[in-house]
């Protein structure tokens, strides 16, 4: 699903930083990459004027992401720096392919106390598919970023091709944090009651991509208790339950939440609606208030998404349905999760 790298982050348009060492090779880390040394040192001396992105070479990489981060903190003020975005980290078929940029993060932390936006796992399809992407713990990243106002990670992690890397996200207490995205393929229960189970008041927008059970996604409604019952976060206004294999299920539970009569727009695309979960969505009155609903790649008939169209007619409704599968023994994987 990922054909290309964020080109904008934290509102602000992305950097792809090179070192000192990728600055004096011939052959630099794509082909279409020609790094312009000159713009990068004018870049540098308004580092809060972008969102920094770091990667070094999936594969046998030739240079350690501790030096290429490294050698970004000697280079600039990184007080200034508002978002950063990270890509490759190292070698993919390590035990913890992710721990060196976790680690390097932590190390200079004391570094960044300006930094507002955080993403993790820039990778796109050609490098590593969603589900193959390993994420270590990551709860120690926003620990040690504290005034953090929006993270996002893209994969999770397997326990069996890789024991020690899989994502943590027991996060805690953060008091700033209001934007949490976690992308995958796959969704594992402990991660979603790890989120769950924090105590994040600030939070305004949650977006979790459930994904299937083939690549570890088993959170159910349950794993998501506190945050259904509208007690785990006071101010989220925002709710995505996205690339979901069972899209009916959950919006059978959300039909009963209480957090929905708060939210302002609700985000179930890149699932599996079906016309049973559309009767369902029509027929709770909590769904009536959203201002925006996002529906898009859904396995509705044409009449019923007319008559969803109909009774949301006061609300921002995608309905969009590219490659609309309607034969009853289709597979219904969600549109991202390879």
């Amino acid at each position: 699903m990922f054909f290309e790298h964020l080109t904008e982050f934290g509102g602000l348009p992305v950097f792809d930083y090179a070192s000192p060492e990728e600055l004096s090779s011939s052959t630099p880390r794509y082909e279409q990459d020609q790094v312009d040394a000159d713009a990068q040192n004018a870049a540098l001396r308004t580092p809060d004027a972008y969102a920094w992105r770091f990667q070094v070479e999936s594969f046998d990489p030739e240079e350690e992401f501790a030096d290429h981060f490294g050698s970004f903190v000697a280079a600039t003020d990184t007080s200034a720096v508002k978002a950063i975005v990270i890509g490759a980290a190292g070698d993919s078929e390590l035990d913890e392919p992710g721990a060196p940029a976790r680690d390097a993060l932590l190390e200079h932390a004391d570094r960044f106390t300006g930094l507002r936006s955080l993403f993790i796992g820039d990778l796109i399809s050609e490098e590593a598919e969603l589900s193959w992407i390993h994420q270590p713990d990551l709860a120690p990243v926003l620990a040690a970023y504290p005034n953090l106002t929006e993270f996002a990670v893209r994969g999770t992690g397997d326990p069996y091709l890789n024991p020690g890397s899989h994502l943590g996200l027991d996060i805690g207490r953060h008091d700033a944090l209001r934007t949490l995205t976690v992308q995958t393929g796959g969704l594992p229960a402990r991660v979603a009651r790890g989120i769950d189970g924090s105590d994040l008041p600030e939070l305004e927008h949650l977006e979790l991509w459930l994904g299937v059970g083939q690549y570890r996604g088993d959170t159910y409604p349950q794993d998501l208790s506190r945050t259904l019952s509208g007690e785990a976060f006071p101010r989220l206004l925002h709710l995505g339950l996205r690339n979901a294999e069972n899209t009916d299920l959950w919006v059978r539970a959300l039909a009963e939440a209480p957090v929905v009569g708060r939210l302002r727009s609700l985000d179930l695309s890149m699932g599996t609606l079906t016309d049973e979960g559309a009767e369902v969505l029509m027929g709770a009155p909590a769904f009536r208030d959203l201002a925006r609903l996002d529906l898009s790649h859904h396995y509705m008939s044409e009449d019923m998404e007319r008559r969803v169209r109909e009774v949301f007619a006061e609300a921002d409704v995608d309905l969009s349905a590219q490659e609309r599968q309607v034969e009853e023994n289709d597979w219904r994987f969600p549109s991202a999760t390879e």
